[in-house]
């Protein structure tokens, strides 16, 4: 009995240390946001300080450069070898500019100009557009020769994580689950059946929800701040969510964030109110295996403004994921719709998780309960 009792507080108090409960900001509609956080200028978004660095090319120096040497990085446009970053516009930073204005059918300045200072502060989805040094976004796409302006609007597609996961023949009926501290209603929850059946809509897949949240093939939780994944959250709007590619699961939401369950958002007076189901749908995709798209009517577009509604899943978003998965005998072909290892392909940076040492040691802590 000794052993056992060691074990069970084991578990608990890694669970606990490593996952604490925390109370998602969702609200039913934009009216129900409570008075408090109108107009909700007192606190900036997570990368508004990157409008002080507006005309700012190579060869300068200015305070500030060095956050947004660390956002290139965390999205992988400035490899890992660089360590210690500096405020100086040097080659580095040059070289991540145009790789950004180009993925994102900007005008390739290699300055920070306001259009692309514009796109810098969107919130967006945590997931690299660049991993491993590689990216399939517009970078990487071939552009034909003696076309001078095709390198600044060329057409992007759907992309994969490197190696193409995505869930095993054998699994074409996945299971979801939501963290038990998050304690979502029944409203909050019907969204992210709405965001799955987009998608399987378009693919021969079923997605049914569990109690079970150790053993759900998916596994959803709102957290705050250093939440055990190595991939902080940042605040209100910045980096909004994140998930990992097949067949890891993961799939966690910033729970500072001011998320809307429904209703018409664009006409919020809270500047930060973010559309759930946009969102889910979006790291659905990536739960899938798709990585991020250089079209921008796309779901899998890395950015998504406050205050906006994106659920159709576009052309492209259907190419890719049929691709990995063929198609839905029952789809009807229309362009809209409506209703490896963890480590090495995961676009949230690769980071190790302990999601499975918790799951392992939860089910042998289950297995002594029962001896």
């Amino acid at each position: 009995m000794g052993l056992h009792n060691f074990i069970i507080f084991f578990l608990l108090s890694l669970t606990s240390l490593s996952f604490p409960p925390v109370s998602a900001r969702i609200f039913p509609d934009t009216s129900s946001i409570p008075p408090g956080l109108f107009p909700n200028n007192a606190t900036a978004a997570a990368w508004d300080n990157f409008k002080k660095l507006s005309g700012c090319r190579a060869g300068q120096k200015l305070d500030g450069l060095n956050k947004l040497k660390q956002y290139f990085h965390d999205f992988g446009y400035i490899p890992n070898t660089f360590a210690n970053f500096t405020d100086d516009f040097d080659d580095a930073l040059e070289s991540a500019l145009k790789t950004y204005q180009q993925n994102f059918n900007l005008n390739v300045t290699g300055e920070l100009d306001e259009q692309t200072l514009s796109q810098l502060i969107k919130p967006r989805c945590g997931n690299a557009d660049i991993v491993n040094g590689t990216t399939a976004m517009n970078s990487g796409k071939w552009t034909p020769p003696f076309n001078t302006t095709s390198h600044f609007h060329t057409v992007g597609h759907y992309t994969f994580f490197p190696g193409s996961p995505r869930w095993p023949d054998s699994k074409r009926d996945l299971t979801y689950a939501f963290w038990p501290g998050n304690n979502l209603t029944t409203e909050a929850k019907s969204v992210f059946t709405r965001a799955f059946d987009r998608w399987s809509t378009v693919i021969p897949m079923t997605f049914a929800e569990t109690d079970s949240f150790t053993i759900a093939d998916i596994r959803i939780g709102f957290f705050s701040g250093d939440h055990g994944d190595g991939e902080p959250f940042d605040g209100v709007l910045g980096t909004l969510a994140h998930a990992f590619s097949p067949p890891s699961g993961r799939f966690h939401l910033d729970g500072d964030e001011n998320w809307v369950v429904s209703g018409d958002i664009s006409d919020s007076s809270i500047i930060s109110a973010v559309d759930l189901e946009s969102v889910a749908v979006h790291e659905i995709g990536h739960l899938l295996g798709l990585g991020h798209s250089s079209v921008e009517d796309a779901i899998m577009y890395p950015t998504i403004p406050s205050r906006t509604r994106k659920v159709e899943l576009a052309q492209d978003d259907i190419d890719g994921v049929q691709q990995l998965y063929g198609k839905n005998p029952n789809y009807n072909g229309s362009s809209s719709t409506s209703s490896v290892q963890e480590s090495d392909t995961s676009g949230a940076h690769y980071a190790h998780s302990n999601w499975g040492l918790i799951s392992l040691l939860m089910a042998v802590g289950f297995f002594c309960l029962v001896l």
